[in-house]
């Protein structure tokens, strides 16, 4: 868990900035696609208008490869919904920062579930 997406240093939780929460996905591309990631992240994707940018529903992409299937996975939810907006950012990926560790697993924490907004993929 941490913060990407913005474009002032450091974001913390209690000073997020302009970042977004987010969790870093680091893989082996031998072991498991870009593709097979992002279709398990859309099973449980959301976005919603005028939602704050710390929570919005985010893609961060590190090439062109996976800006352009990104955005295809995000037109077939737009078209699946209706031709209806989906509020999902694909954007490129930026420095991402590492959040407290009180603020690790969250959710798990607290809940005993997990659900992430923006995905770093690295």
């Amino acid at each position: 868990m941490g913060y990407c997406g913005g474009k002032k240093l450091n974001p913390t939780y209690r000073n997020i900035l302009d970042s977004t929460e987010s969790v870093l996905v680091e893989y082996d591309p031998d072991q498991i696609s870009f593709s097979d990631i992002l279709a398990h992240w859309k099973k449980s994707a959301y976005g919603y208008p005028g939602i704050k940018r710390q929570y919005r529903a985010a893609v961060f992409y590190t090439d062109p490869k996976q800006e352009r299937f990104t955005n295809d996975v995000v037109e077939k939810m737009k078209q699946s919904n209706g031709g209806k907006e989906v509020y999902i950012d694909v954007e490129p990926v930026n420095p991402f920062y590492k959040a407290e560790e009180y603020h690790q697993d969250y959710l798990a924490k607290k809940q005993g579930n997990g659900a992430s907004g923006g995905m770093c993929a690295i």
